[in-house]
């Protein structure tokens, strides 16, 4: 298992982390294999979308603060229930296939690491099955 750090600097955000698992899965020496990425964060998600075109990244981003807006009738003392349901929503993992020691992703698709209850610093391990 590798892991890094990502440190965000926004309520909400999403960066590129694609350049950073391909390094994990290359430390690896997997041929081929499955990664699977995995943030150990309640308020934090991990997605594959469209890494070429910011506006995207604002788009998903505008979308889900408005379905999940951060105020609200919510009951968690903490005052960050967006963020919980917003993680749940995309989801704090991915599985991506592995084939000649590279990740086997489209042109046009990275991988993001999503804050929700940000800034801060976060973990993202990395793991790759053989």
């Amino acid at each position: 298992m590798e892991t890094f750090e990502v440190s965000t600097r926004s309520r909400t955000e999403m960066i590129d982390v694609t350049r950073q698992v391909a390094d994990c899965v290359r430390k690896t020496g997997a041929a081929d294999g499955v990664c699977t990425v995995w943030v150990p964060h309640t308020t934090a998600a991990v997605t594959v979308n469209e890494g070429a075109d910011p506006s995207v990244r604002r788009d998903v981003l505008d979308t889900l603060n408005k379905l999940v807006p951060f105020e609200a009738d919510y009951r968690h003392a903490e005052g960050n229930s967006a963020a919980h349901i917003k993680s749940s929503l995309v989801g704090v993992s991915l599985s991506i296939p592995v084939a000649n020691g590279s990740l086997l992703m489209g042109t046009w698709q990275s991988v993001f690491f999503c804050e929700f209850d940000g800034p801060r610093r976060r973990k993202v391990h990395v793991t790759v099955a053989k």
